[in-house]
């Protein structure tokens, strides 16, 4: 058996981070949820994670200063973003910290759509 891709979830939103984190576990994923950005860095810092799912408005620490955080150890982890921002500026802010996909928190049809 292979083993299982291990994301860092890092989401303020107890529900929908319960939500995430129950639908990765069912998908065969290992899901470490924090509830902040500055929680993200400690469990980032302590255990090796395959790709961190991270929202953008926390407290303690935003999801894109998690992000850079993260990046200045790691230039290689893969990072998608959990928002609600949709301005142009936002998104390119995410993109310039290293993320592969920016997803908005908004859910039609029981999904999730990554910005294209």
């Amino acid at each position: 058996m292979a083993p299982k891709i291990k994301i860092l979830l890092v989401e303020d939103d107890l529900n929908l981070g319960t939500i995430l984190k129950e639908f990765l576990a069912v998908k065969g994923f290992a899901v470490s949820h924090v509830l902040n950005g500055e929680e993200g860095f400690s469990a980032f810092i302590k255990e090796r994670f395959d790709i961190c799912l991270l929202d953008v408005m926390m407290p303690k620490m935003d999801g894109f200063t998690l992000a850079r955080k993260i990046r200045s150890g790691n230039s290689t982890i893969p990072f998608l973003f959990v928002t609600a921002k949709s301005m142009i500026d936002d998104k390119m802010e995410g993109f310039k910290c290293g993320c592969r996909r920016l997803y908005h928190q908004t859910v039609q049809h029981g999904r999730a759509y990554p910005e294209d």
